[in-house]
């Protein structure tokens, strides 16, 4: 007999669906798996067959053949277990096939018969068609997320077979957990710094990449974890994308959707592959994609390799990261605020001269990290000098992030009316007419570029940075020389391997 079971597998962080094919005859005993399986896949035999004789079931000694259609995309991970067990159940005649009409099935077996859950449960459910899914009682939250199914939980496969042949009711779905109370950083905790402050703020106002770059200890990694905290909410589009891109590389998932802007913090030592995403048995979303609709802060950057940081500057531009393998090519969603800190130089000192205990040669190959394509990409770079004794003893405290929150949410409001998640998104065309220039601002500008101290690119960007700073200030559609000023001020044009002032 044969018999047909609705699935999933995991392409990057789509789901592609996949019908099991099982075909049982008979014949000398033998069970193979073919349509492209990796090596988890392959190894589905042993478990399933573990699964049913450890769940008081049959097995049948016959010529067992599945077929994971469309047999030319390649089929990863353990989650088509449960189907390849209920595809073999009914092509032996052990269960009705009217008892799994309209259901697909995902999760992957024990070999106790323990129904496990399996990463990218979000976008396997939303590949699939069928009127009901079954998932693993852990993903049970997961796959509701999605919205367009009935989902059934089940926590082992003896008793799946209870429930789909009518002897036993379908357990409750599992009650998620109540939240935890997290600490947030809070942008008071910063004092002095007004020029970091101001910078973190036109970031997250306008989405605006930003450079940090000053001393050890002057409080570059203060201000960049608390840049998260003044963006808004995430829309529901990009809840949805983050939480897929979060389901798809396994991480835990809240009580619902990923409705907060993600923070990821990488280390300096992490790979190309790490940061951008790929692989070769497992095609994993890296860390631009996790941070996708977020922050992404590169710590200490200058340590990290010249080829990863170069990396970075497609996503930065198209929003989007594209793995191209001999086995698949595969898309992630990579839009993302990057926040890079770094020193001066390998010393850290940097300043006047005798301060710096780096030799022009070292500082010369420090330098060499940042490629001046990268550098331009950054709308604000910004020198963090030591805050003063004063401020750090007793000075007041500034405004808090909930302050700051509220500006920066009336500027992304702007930004919407413009057609735009924010100003950084503002397309070249429509500059002219959403960010008009006074006379004396485009002096400035005209200036500027007739001195070779802005490229084209920057040109645009700090003409999208002064949109954000007229935006805060609540000022008209103009904008001012005052705007474009503090524009170019915020982006420094040393601000690694020279001084600091």
């Amino acid at each position: 007999m044969t018999a047909t079971i609705p699935s999933a597998t995991l392409l990057g962080v789509e789901g592609r669906p996949v019908a099991v094919e099982v075909h049982v005859t008979n014949g000398l005993p033998a069970f193979a798996i073919v349509g492209l399986p990796d090596a988890a896949c392959r190894e589905s035999r042993d478990r399933v067959r573990a699964a049913v004789l450890s769940s008081d079931l049959t097995w049948h000694l016959k010529r067992i053949t599945v077929n994971l259609a469309p047999s030319g995309v390649r089929k990863g991970g353990a989650a088509l277990d449960l189907p390849i067990a209920i595809g073999f159940l009914v092509a032996v005649g052990d269960l009705p096939a009217e008892t799994v009409e309209g259901m697909a099935f995902l999760g992957e077996l024990g070999l106790d018969g323990s129904v496990r859950r399996v990463p990218g449960v979000v976008p396997l459910v939303d590949a699939l068609t069928a009127r009901t899914v079954v998932v693993p009682r852990e993903c049970a939250h997961e796959a509701a997320l999605v919205g367009r199914h009935q989902v059934r939980a089940a926590a082992s496969l003896a008793e799946l077979v209870q429930c789909l042949q009518g002897e036993a009711t379908w357990p409750a779905l599992p009650q998620p957990a109540a939240p935890t109370p997290r600490y947030r950083p809070d942008l008071a905790d910063v004092r002095g710094q007004e020029v970091g402050r101001v910078a973190v703020e036109v970031a997250a106002a306008g989405g605006h990449h930003v450079l940090l770059s000053g001393p050890p200890g002057s409080g570059k990694t203060m201000l960049a974890r608390r840049l998260p905290g003044l963006l808004p909410p995430l829309e529901r589009d990009d809840a949805m994308a983050a939480t897929r891109v979060h389901s798809a590389a396994g991480l835990p998932l809240p009580d619902g959707l990923v409705t907060e802007p993600p923070f990821r913090a990488p280390h300096h030592g992490a790979s190309l592959v790490s940061l951008i995403g790929g692989g070769s048995a497992w095609m994993r979303p890296g860390e631009v994609s996790l941070s996708h609709a977020g922050v992404l802060f590169l710590d200490e950057m200058g340590e990290f390799g010249g080829v990863a940081l170069d990396a970075l500057r497609q996503p930065l531009e198209e929003g989007v990261v594209r793995v191209c393998r001999a086995k698949a090519t595969v898309s992630y969603p990579a839009r993302f605020l990057l926040v890079g800190a770094t020193n001066p130089c390998p010393c850290g000192q940097g300043g006047p001269q005798g301060s710096c205990r780096c030799s022009e040669r070292v500082r010369a190959r420090y330098t060499r990290r940042f490629s001046g394509p990268l550098l331009d990409r950054f709308d604000l770079r910004v020198v963090v000098s030591r805050p003063d004794v004063g401020e750090l003893l007793g000075g007041p405290p500034g405004e808090s992030s909930s302050t700051v929150a509220e500006r920066v949410a009336e500027a992304r409001r702007r930004a919407w009316e413009r057609g735009v998640r924010c100003n950084a998104e503002l397309p070249v065309p429509a500059l002219d007419e959403v960010a008009p220039l006074t006379p004396m601002a485009t002096a400035v500008l005209e200036h500027k570029l007739r001195t070779n101290g802005l490229s084209a690119r920057g040109l645009h960007r700090v003409r999208r940075v002064a949109r954000t700073l007229a935006d805060l200030a609540g000022e008209g559609t103009v904008v001012g020389e005052e705007h474009v000023c503090l524009a170019l001020g915020l982006r420094a044009e040393t601000v690694i391997g020279g001084e600091l002032s």
